[in-house]
């Protein structure tokens, strides 16, 4: 699909992006704090309802001890499954709040609900749609009702090594300990067509790296406004050009009006379609905050991997 195109940014807005690359935050300075953290659950307790905490032992190879959240929908017949990565404000404050992130910073379960009870509502994406998204997200909606996902929300390393390669132990972790278990509790499919990752800046950035470095594991691959270079165009491209002369893979890329990376998103969406990468550019309006996180930037995620991951026409 054809990039959406913006008029040309200031140079003002660039050396912004470059900015928030320093720090790969999720959260803008003068942005609002993020809730409290829940109590941590003991390892397989239920962590709220439909919610499944898993724990995971460091590997042989001495990586950190892991941390996940389960959703396994109780739908019939065995949903797709999500890899869901959260930002650089929950990665600095630990494991057990990073696995939460999704359920509790982002507010995952409103979402959810508001899914399953279409039609959307401007204050269900926090404000932040345009009238012609929002019809497009609901005639989505009408004409296949949301039938659910299985989505697993580890802890997301802001590690130090933002190289392909230095995401690769990350990238077998999620790939080798944290699929086959969410498959074996979650009851979630195993088909590669049936499988995604997505995340927001920090975990969109690893995102793209894993899912592209695994395109025989992940059919659908997401990033919400990945924190990225726009000196990284090539290096992405050329992962993304290897990966579909393996297998298919639906790419889409999604970031807002005031995002401080968006310029190099654009840069990156330009380098994919000059070098015949297949893949689509969202640019929807708002910041790059908390609020964004809790209103487009889970309905976006969410409902494109769905359709995807069902074979439906996303919207």
């Amino acid at each position: 699909m054809a990039a959406t195109k913006l008029p040309p940014l200031s140079r003002r807005r660039a050396l912004l992006g470059l900015a928030a690359l320093a720090s790969s935050s999720c959260r803008r300075r003068g942005a609002p704090s993020p809730p409290e953290p829940a109590p941590t659950p003991a390892a397989g307790e239920a962590a709220a309802p439909g919610w499944k905490d898993l724990a995971f032992e460091p590997a042989a190879g001495g990586e950190d001890p892991q941390r996940a959240l389960l959703l396994a929908p109780a739908a019939a017949g065995a949903p797709p499954l999500l890899v869901a990565l959260h930002g650089r404000g929950e990665a600095v404050r630990g494991v057990e709040v990073g696995a939460r992130g999704w359920r509790d910073d982002y507010a995952l379960d409103a979402t959810l609900k508001r899914l399953l009870a279409p039609p959307l509502a401007p204050e269900d994406l926090g404000g932040m749609v345009t009238r012609e998204r929002l019809a497009q997200l609901n005639a989505s909606l009408g004409d296949h009702p949301y039938a659910g996902l299985c989505i697993a929300t580890p802890f997301t390393p802001d590690l130090r090594d933002r190289s392909v390669e230095g995401a690769a132990g990350f990238g077998r972790f999620v790939v080798e300990r944290l699929l086959p278990r969410a498959r074996a509790e979650g009851g979630c499919q195993a088909a590669r067509e049936a499988t995604g990752i997505d995340g927001v800046s920090l975990g969109g950035r690893l995102a793209l790296l894993v899912g592209l470095s695994n395109p025989d594991v992940f059919g659908a691959v997401g990033a919400l406004q990945p924190a990225v270079r726009a000196s990284e165009a090539e290096m992405f491209s050329t992962l993304a050009r290897r990966a579909m002369e393996r297998h298919a893979v639906a790419l889409r890329l999604v970031s807002s009006e005031a995002d401080p990376f968006l310029p190099a998103i654009q840069a990156i969406s330009d380098r994919l379609r000059q070098d015949g990468v297949a893949h689509e550019l969202l640019i929807v309006p708002g910041p790059h905050d908390y609020a964004w996180n809790r209103g487009p930037g889970g309905v976006e995620m969410v409902l494109w991997h769905e359709r995807v991951e069902r074979g439906l026409s996303p919207p």
